[in-house]
C-alpha cells in the first residue's frame, strides 16, 4: 500500500499541513494519477521542512481531525504519517482503502471511530471550500460546546 522514495514524485498530493488549499474529492483524479505523498518526520521539524519548496506537487493540508495514535492521542492536527494517509484516502472517497491501512495497527480503528462523523462530511464535499465550510461548522459546534457559559455566536437553544 505504501512505497518508501527518495525523491517526492512530480505532480503527486502532498499532504502538508501548511498547504493553504484543504484535501477534497476534487483531487482524487489527481492522486490516482500521480499519487499520494505524506512526508514521515517529527512535528519539532515539520514546519521547517515544509517551509522548503516542493514545487511540481499539488499541496493539501488535512482538514480538523484527532489523532488516535499513542504518542498524540487527542490532539488535533498532530496526526501520524499513518493517520493522514489514511485520512487522505478517506476524504478522497476511499474508505476501504483507508480502513485497510489502519487496520494494520492495533489503535488504527480507532481513528474512524473517533473522527468518523467529521470523514464522512468532508468526503461529501466536492470542493476545497465545502470541506473548509464543514470544517468550520465543526469547529464552531465544538466550541460552543466546549463551554458552559454562553458565547458570541453560539445558539443558547438546545437542539433535538
Amino acid at each position: 500500500m505504501v512505497t518508501a522514495v527518495r525523491r517526492i514524485p512530480r505532480g503527486s498530493v502532498l499532504l502538508d499541513p501548511y498547504a493553504p488549499v484543504t484535501l477534497s474529492r476534487q483531487d482524487a483524479a489527481q492522486a490516482i494519477a500521480r499519487g499520494i505523498t505524506a512526508l514521515d518526520c517529527s512535528w519539532k521539524n515539520a514546519q521547517a521542512i515544509f517551509k522548503r519548496t516542493f514545487g511540481r506537487t499539488v499541496q493539501r493540508r488535512i482538514p480538523w481531525t484527532v489523532a488516535t495514535n499513542p504518542v498524540n492521542y487527542g490532539k488535533p492536527y498532530e496526526l501520524s504519517t499513518v493517520e493522514a494517509l489514511a485520512a487522505a484516502l478517506y476524504v478522497l472517497g476511499f474508505r476501504q482503502r483507508s480502513d485497510e491501512l489502519l487496520n494494520k495497527f492495533k489503535w488504527g480503528p480507532y481513528f474512524t471511530v473517533l473522527n468518523g462523523e467529521l470523514l464522512e462530511l468532508y468526503s461529501e464535499a466536492n470542493a476545497s471550500q465545502g470541506v473548509e465550510e464543514a470544517e468550520r461548522k465543526a469547529l464552531e459546534r465544538l466550541r460552543c460546546q466546549g463551554s458552559r457559559k454562553p458565547k458570541q455566536g453560539c445558539s443558547t437553544r438546545r437542539s433535538a
